[in-house]
This record gives C-alpha cells, structure tokens and sequence, in this order.
C-alpha cells in the first residue's frame, strides 16, 4: 500500500502553520509562509492536515 498523496493548493494557503502544528507524524513543514510536504512517505491518512486547514488548502488523496 503507498502512502496518500498531499497536495497543497498555494494561493489558498496564508501560512498558518495549524496543519504543521496537528500532523502526528510531522509530514508537513513551513516553507516560508506556505506550507511544503517534507515527508510524505511518513503520512499515516489521518487527515487531521486536511480537517484542520481554516481555508481548504490541504488535499489528502489516499492512493
């Protein structure tokens, strides 16, 4: 089974860092003001990235 894919839609992200801040297994990291995917071997599809982001930014897309 392969890990989920994360996508991060940009324009909407304001850098918040919320989803940085709930992700268990630290897959995500701040790049500057917008978030990045540092580790996406290590995402567990929690989803608490995508529920937690306050402007919808953050896909998971299990695979």
């Amino acid at each position: 089974m392969s890990s989920p894919r994360i996508e991060v839609i940009e324009r909407y992200c304001k850098g918040c860092s919320i989803c940085v801040e709930f992700c268990p297994t630290k897959v995500l990291e701040m790049d500057g003001f917008v978030v990045r995917v540092a580790k996406p071997e290590a995402c567990i599809n929690c989803m608490q990235c995508e529920l937690r982001c306050p402007d919808f930014a953050i896909k998971v897309h299990a695979e």
